[in-house]
C-alpha cells in the first residue's frame, strides 16, 4: 500500500519554528526515523519510506499554505494515490496546544491550507490530523499568532508531541483509521 502524507507549512526560514508549521515538523520527524532524507521535487520537498508493508510519500509543499492543493493533486497523480490514502497534517487553533485529533474527513474550518485542498481536489473526503495550537491570541490577531514561534513552554512539549503525531501517521497506514481513531482521540 502507497499512503500520501502531506505535512502542511510555509517554505522559508522565517517561517521554519511558527505555529502554522507544525506539518513540516511532523513530516521531518518521519523522514529522520525512517532515515529517508527530502529531496527538492516539484511542488515540493518529497522522501520516500518504508514502514512494514506501507510506503509513505512524505510531501512538504513548496506553494505555500493557501496553494497546498496543487502539491497533493500533483503528487497524488504521479505516485496513482487515491483519496483514502491521503493524509494532511494540519495546525488546528481550535484545539488546545499538543491536542491531537485524526478525522476521516471533514470541512477546511477557514484553515486557507486546507480550503484550497478541498477546492483543488473537489472533495472534503480526506483523512486529516489536527494538531492543536490553541487560540491564545487578540481578537483579530489570528494570522500573527499562527506565524508566531511557539512560547519556551510549548518548546518543551513539542518534541514528544511531535512523536506522537508521528505514531499517529504510522498507525493511520499499518491499521487503518477507525482503529487508529479508537486508540488516540
Amino acid at each position: 500500500m502507497k499512503y500520501l502524507i502531506v505535512g502542511l507549512g510555509n517554505i522559508g526560514s522565517q517561517y521554519w519554528g511558527t505555529r502554522h508549521n507544525i506539518g513540516f515538523r511532523v513530516v521531518n520527524q518521519l523522514s529522520e526515523e525512517g532515515g529517508a532524507p527530502f529531496t527538492e521535487a516539484r511542488y515540493g520537498a518529497v522522501a520516500k519510506l518504508r514502514v512494514k508493508n506501507c510506503e509513505l510519500i512524505l510531501l512538504k509543499p513548496n506553494t505555500f499554505m493557501n496553494l497546498s492543493g496543487l502539491a497533493v493533486r500533483y503528487w497524488m497523480q504521479k505516485e496513482n494515490i487515491p483519496v483514502e490514502q491521503v493524509l494532511v497534517i494540519v495546525d488546528e487553533l481550535a484545539l488546545p496546544f499538543g491536542t491531537l485529533r485524526l478525522k476521516p474527513k471533514g470541512s477546511h474550518g477557514g484553515h486557507n491550507g486546507l480550503r484550497n485542498i478541498q477546492e483543488t481536489l473537489g472533495t472534503q473526503e480526506y483523512a486529516r490530523l489536527r494538531f492543536g495550537i490553541g487560540s491564545q491570541f487578540p481578537r483579530g490577531g489570528q494570522v500573527d499568532y499562527v506565524l508566531s514561534p511557539f512560547d519556551p513552554e510549548e518548546l518543551t512539549e513539542l518534541p514528544k508531541l511531535v512523536e506522537k503525531a508521528a505514531e499517529i501517521v504510522k498507525s493511520f497506514c499499518l491499521a487503518g483509521i477507525q482503529i487508529t481513531m479508537n486508540q488516540y482521540n
